[in-house]
């Protein structure tokens, strides 16, 4: 296990320690269904894989750092590593979950769940064997959270952000399934609700205060501004996940190109592109082949209104973490990963 020193942590460092942390509890996981059966151990491997397959650890990232905001740079962030490599396996399961639900051939630049087991042995077997891959990172997260060691009382606290977390992501999802079935009855402020569930609060909403209990501290005006500025990024940053879902490059992304338009997901940027179309790139938008949607979508000029969007909710979090009373290098930090959490390239 990666050791994280308690002063000046870098993001590689933080990242290797909690993947440090992973693939310690995952070799002993393998190991365990390997005494089973073999084609246990295989299951379990892929599911590794997958878990280990980079990514930008935002969740344990922004814990980390909700949790520094309060304990302050002398703290050792030792104990913490079990609870912030389960925020990981958690959010395995629900990419793995989704990817299913959008179909997705790839993720992270590699061949999705549901692919990897569908060129085994065909279709059916790969959506069942991707359920089951999803459903056992989220048994795995529970565990590795258990073995936090801190006292009762602080992990049952924090078991409650982490509960929460997983039901809002649920539902969120439930919503993104639900719209693509009738986009045209669904509505910006109804994407930006999903939004909202999906991604804001279990990719920074959640996590800061899941990091603020870590600390078993209870201040509402600390609590407050992480609940501001972590809906206002990660509103953002679901926004930004709309533009690259239709204008980003596979090679940086790690993700098919024009995936929203291909499903018909009724993201933000697509509402907004309907209600700024004129009548007649609508009626394009209904009958058009995908290029032809993107290129529509931008002279609509949805894309630059989102652009503001997200512009206008950095502001915002930034503003409610100015003033919150919180360690000077822990709110600069978090200055920075709303940068760069909202400006990814495409």
């Amino acid at each position: 296990m990666s050791a994280i020193p308690r002063q000046h942590v870098s993001h590689a460092g933080l990242v290797n320690a909690v993947e440090g942390t992973l693939a310690d509890f995952l070799a002993s996981q393998i190991a365990a269904l390997d005494t089973v059966d073999p084609a246990l151990g295989g299951f379990a491997r892929t599911a590794r894989d997958l878990v280990m397959a980079g990514g930008k650890r935002l969740r344990p990232t922004f814990a980390y750092w909700g949790w520094r905001g309060v304990a302050g740079p002398g703290a050792s962030a030792e104990p913490l590593l079990p609870a912030l490599g389960a925020l990981e396996l958690m959010h395995t399961f629900a990419l793995v979950h989704d990817d299913l639900m959008d179909d997705s051939a790839t993720r992270r630049g590699r061949p999705t769940a549901h692919r990897i087991f569908g060129a085994r042995h065909g279709a059916r077997f790969g959506s069942s064997a991707a359920i089951l891959v999803g459903d056992l990172c989220l048994v795995w997260a529970d565990q590795l959270l258990a073995r936090t060691p801190l006292p009762p009382v602080t992990l049952l606290e924090v078991r409650a952000r982490y509960d929460r977390m997983r039901v809002e992501a649920v539902a969120g999802q439930y919503l993104d399934v639900l719209g693509e079935t009738d986009p045209s009855s669904w509505s910006v402020d109804r994407a930006l609700l999903v939004a909202r569930h999906k991604t804001a609060s279990y990719t920074v909403q959640w996590p800061l205060d899941f990091g603020l209990a870590l600390a078993g501290v209870t201040d509402a005006e600390v609590t407050e501004a992480y609940r501001a500025y972590g809906l206002a990024v990660g509103e953002a940053f679901q926004l930004r996940d709309d533009l690259l879902g239709v204008y980003g490059d596979p090679a940086v992304t790690g993700k098919p190109a024009c995936d929203d338009l291909r499903t018909g997901k009724p993201t933000a940027l697509l509402m907004l592109a309907r209600r700024m179309a004129t009548p007649a790139q609508l009626a394009e938008l209904e009958s058009a082949g995908i290029e032809r949607k993107a290129t529509i979508v931008t002279e609509t000029g949805a894309p630059a209104r989102v652009e503001e969007m997200i512009r206008s909710r950095v502001t915002e979090g930034l503003a409610a973490l100015a003033s919150a009373p919180i360690d000077d290098e822990a709110r600069a930090t978090l200055v920075e990963l709303a940068t760069v959490a909202t400006q990814r390239p495409a």
